[in-house]
C-alpha cells in the first residue's frame, strides 16, 4: 500500500469542475503530511487539455477514450477500479457530487474499502486520517478516524478553496486503456438534455433574493419579490420552491440548478443544504434570514438574522421604501 492521495477529477461539457480544484488542494496537503505523491485521475473523451491544468497533482493517469466520452457511472466505476487495484493509494479523495456519489458508493463495495461520506475536512498526522462529514443536512458533525486503512472519502464542494488546487505547472501525463469489460455495461448513456434559458439569467446578477422553503406557501412570493424589487434584483431560490413549481428551473440555484456569484445573496427561509451551498458560497457578500439559529446557512453567511423571515422582510422593504 502506498501513502498516496489519488483525486477523482469531475468535468463537464469540457471544462473542470471546481470541486476538482478543491480536492486538488486538500488532496496536495494530505500528500505532503503522508510523505506520498498526489495524483488526479481524469476520464473522459478528449481531455488532453484538462489533463493540463491539473498541476498541483504530481502525475494524472489519465483514460481518454471516446467509450467513456460522456459519465456513465458503470464504465467509470471499470476504470477507477482497475486504476485503483493498481495502485492501491492511500487516500481516494471523490466530490459528493450526483456523479461522486454514484462512483463513491460503488468503488467502496468492489474495493471493501471503508467510505467516509459528506466531508467538509480531512487531515493526516503520522498516518491517521481524521475526517469530519455533516449528517442531516449539515445539522450535525461527526468525527472519524481511520488508522492505517486505506480509504475513500467523498467531499462535499465547497468545502475548501478552488484557488488551492490551481497551479501554472504541468504534471506528468500518464496515459492508461480502458479495461475489457466497458464492452458488457448494464447501464447506456443517451443524451444530456440542458434546461431552457428562462426570462432571467441569475447567473448575471449583482443582486439576488433567493427563498427556500421557510416562506411556506406560494401565495407569499409577492412579499419576497416586492424586496428584491426594492433591493434592485431579481428573485432566485432552492430546489424546493422549484420542485414544488412555485419558481422555474432557471431561477433554481444550487449543484442541481445553477451557480451564482452576486455581489449580494440574501437568503430568504433557508437551511444550506450543501447541495445549495455549492451553488452561492462564492457570493461577495450573503446574507441569511432564519428562523433555526443552527441552521446550516449561517456557517457560511457573513451577516445572519434570526427571526420570523416575514417580520424581517416587512421591516427590510419598509426600510428601503422610505
Amino acid at each position: 500500500m502506498s501513502q498516496d492521495v489519488f483525486v477523482i477529477a469531475e468535468h463537464l461539457m469540457g471544462n473542470l469542475e471546481d470541486v476538482t480544484f478543491e480536492l486538488l488542494g486538500k488532496g496536495r496537503e494530505l500528500a505532503d503530511n503522508l510523505d506520498g505523491s498526489l495524483v488526479g485521475v481524469l476520464l473522459g473523451g478528449g481531455v488532453e487539455d484538462l489533463n493540463r491544468q491539473m498541476g498541483k497533482a504530481d502525475k494524472v493517469i489519465c483514460i481518454d477514450h471516446e467509450q467513456i466520452a460522456e459519465f456513465n457511472p458503470d464504465s467509470y466505476s471499470k476504470c477507477l477500479m482497475e486504476v485503483l487495484k493498481t495502485h492501491e493509494p492511500k487516500v481516494t479523495l471523490v466530490p459528493n457530487t450526483s456523479m461522486g456519489m454514484d462512483l463513491a458508493a460503488a468503488l467502496s463495495v468492489d474495493l471493501d474499502l471503508p467510505l467516509v461520506a459528506y466531508a467538509v475536512d480531512a487531515s493526516a498526522k503520522n498516518g491517521t486520517i481524521a475526517v469530519t462529514s455533516q449528517l442531516y443536512g449539515g445539522k450535525m458533525n461527526v468525527e472519524s478516524r481511520l488508522e492505517g486503512d486505506r480509504c475513500i472519502i467523498s467531499v462535499i464542494a465547497g468545502s475548501f478553496s478552488s484557488e488551492d488546487g490551481k497551479s501554472d505547472n504541468v504534471p506528468e501525463v500518464e496515459e492508461v486503456s480502458p479495461p475489457d469489460s466497458l464492452t458488457d455495461l448494464k447501464i447506456r448513456f443517451k443524451r444530456l438534455i440542458e434546461p431552457e434559458a428562462g426570462d432571467v439569467d441569475i447567473t448575471q446578477q449583482d443582486i439576488l433574493v433567493s427563498v427556500g422553503r421557510g416562506i411556506q406557501s406560494e401565495d407569499n412570493l409577492p412579499v419576497l419579490q416586492k424586496l428584491a424589487d426594492a433591493l434592485g434584483g431579481v428573485l432566485s431560490a432552492s430546489r424546493p420552491i422549484v420542485d414544488n413549481k412555485w419558481l422555474p428551473k432557471t431561477r433554481q440555484v444550487g449543484k442541481s440548478g445553477l451557480k451564482v456569484k452576486p455581489k449580494l445573496y440574501l437568503a430568504v427561509g433557508i437551511s444550506g443544504a450543501p447541495e445549495h451551498i455549492e451553488g452561492m458560497k462564492d457570493a461577495e457578500l450573503i446574507i441569511a434570514v432564519n428562523s433555526d439559529p443552527n441552521a446550516p446557512i449561517f456557517d457560511y453567511a457573513h451577516y445572519g438574522v434570526v427571526g420570523d423571515l416575514f417580520d424581517v422582510v416587512g421591516q427590510l422593504s419598509e426600510k428601503l421604501k422610505g
